[in-house]
């Protein structure tokens, strides 16, 4: 006969069940309970990693950009009126760019007692440049920030680095040659990466920035960057002297050491002539009186003094200009862009007495006279100078690097000597009639030279030292991964 089971039994056998759900129950709100609390803790830590990663990120910033700033020389805090020599700007042995491989500068920001390239080491740079380069074998210079200011702390970077930029370290061969040279540093004509050895266009730099935050978090960044200046793109002057306007007028001293020469010559040290001869005057209407003009202005008397591109003499060319070189408006738009960047800008008729003393070709100026400009006597200067007026020159005086007489376009040489140099170019252009008002088109631009002189002489040398530079531009910028 078959047990029958009571009503007691068969609860208690439930009982069991509701208590093993009632426990999976109690883990499921238990597992729910910690991804609550983990979630939550993941949520309050994104906000401060970003808030980390961001400040990281704009420290370096801050680091690239006081390495770009101070690289102008319009900024107060420029390297080389901090440190001179510190960013060279000719080359400091023959034949090679301003900042070859072998030197690296480095801004140091560290915080109180810190050696910051021991503590923070710059493991990026033999990462680009071994095994060709290795830090611990170039020159290395240091300079200290200037980011904090009125005993306010600055961005938290660490340290910036300047150096050269090379084919291998970018993985370009811009010389198409098949390779990328290890060794070759690379310049920027304006519109593309050249070769230095190119003879033209400007260095490019590499600027890379280290920031640490006391929380450890760390960002590198880099920028290569590469000088920007007034004139055009593949710009060269076509002349030692170029008369620029309708209906120019030259004279010339009847005197037979007198020279006026298109062959590039002579330059600061570190740099070699060879950029190809030029016209010795040059002028730019071959449909007025132009050229009649240069040629019976004592030129025939000693043709031989006037040598240049072609080897002809006189040599007496028309040149070919930018469409902006041949117009008023373009002009005084090359004048304004130059007085932005200027060192030093003269309201107002000046002598020799007004311009600085302390000029070298290591250390050039840009000077803009808007007036008339008188230097009598030895005065030396370098690098762009223009005037805006009539500029009255001594041959006794020496000048190394752009002369642009550009407003009133006369150039005149009305005293005796021969103790100066002229080197370099110079550019003279009407733009303005005698009230300054711009013309429609530009007028009869004049060079008139006094008895005797020595002349002057084109130097690509001494034009590229002097060619001043307005900004610097990033040609690229990327953040290296830590």
């Amino acid at each position: 006969m078959r047990a029958l089971h009571s009503p007691r039994s068969r609860q208690k056998r439930e009982e069991g069940v509701a208590l093993l759900i009632a426990i999976f129950v109690l883990l499921l709100v238990c597992v729910i309970g910690i991804a609550l609390i983990v979630s939550s803790g993941t949520e309050s830590a994104l906000p401060v990693n970003y808030r980390s990663a961001t400040g990281a990120y704009y420290a370096a910033l801050a680091g690239l950009e006081e390495g770009r700033g101070r690289l102008l020389p319009i900024n107060p805090n420029y390297f080389n009126k901090t440190s001179p020599g510190f960013i060279p700007t000719t080359g400091t042995l023959p034949g090679r760019p301003p900042l070859p491989l072998s030197e690296v500068r480095y801004i140091l920001n560290p915080a109180a007692g810190e050696d910051v390239l021991a503590l923070y080491p710059d493991t990026e740079y033999d990462k680009e440049f071994a095994p060709f380069e290795t830090l611990g074998a170039e020159n290395i210079v240091t300079i200290s920030s200037v980011s904090a200011a009125a005993g306010i702390p600055g961005p938290l970077y660490k340290w910036v680095r300047i150096n050269a930029v090379t084919e291998r370290q970018l993985h370009a061969d811009v010389d198409n040659d098949g390779s990328q040279n290890p060794y070759l540093e690379l310049y920027y004509d304006g519109s593309r990466l050249i070769p230095y050895t190119a003879n033209t266009g400007h260095q490019i730099l590499e600027i890379t920035a280290l920031a640490v935050l006391p929380g450890g978090t760390r960002k590198l960044l880099q920028y290569i960057v590469a000088p920007i200046n007034p004139f055009p793109a593949n710009f060269s002057f076509p002349a030692a002297l170029t008369l620029a306007g309708n209906n120019v007028s030259f004279t010339g001293p009847n005197y037979s050491s007198f020279n006026a020469n298109g062959n590039d010559q002579y330059g600061p040290a570190g740099c070699t002539p060879g950029a190809p001869p030029v016209a010795a005057l040059g002028y730019t209407n071959g449909s007025d009186a132009s050229q009649s003009n240069i040629l019976t202005g004592n030129v025939m008397t000693h043709q031989a003094n006037y040598t240049g591109a072609g080897g002809t003499t006189p040599n007496v060319s028309l040149v070919t200009l930018p469409s902006n070189f041949l117009t008023p408006g373009g002009l005084d738009a090359l004048v304004q862009n130059i007085t932005q960047s200027a060192d030093l800008v003269i309201t107002g008729n000046a002598n020799q007495n007004s311009l600085p003393s302390g000029m070298t070709y290591s250390s050039p100026m840009t000077i803009v006279v808007k007036g008339d400009l008188t230097i009598h006597g030895g005065y030396s200067g370098y690098g762009l100078l223009v005037v805006t007026g009539e500029l009255d020159y001594d041959p006794d005086a020496s000048w190394q690097g752009i002369i642009l007489v550009i407003g009133k376009g006369t150039f005149n040489v009305p005293w005796n000597g021969t103790g100066g140099v002229l080197r370099g170019v110079i550019f003279v252009a009407q733009t303005r009639d005698t009230f300054g008002n711009l013309l429609a088109s530009l007028g009869p631009s004049s060079f008139s030279y006094g008895n005797n002189g020595g002349g002057f002489n084109f130097s690509s040398c001494w034009i590229n030292n002097a060619v001043p530079t307005v900004t610097y531009k990033t040609l690229s910028f990327h953040e290296i991964a830590q």
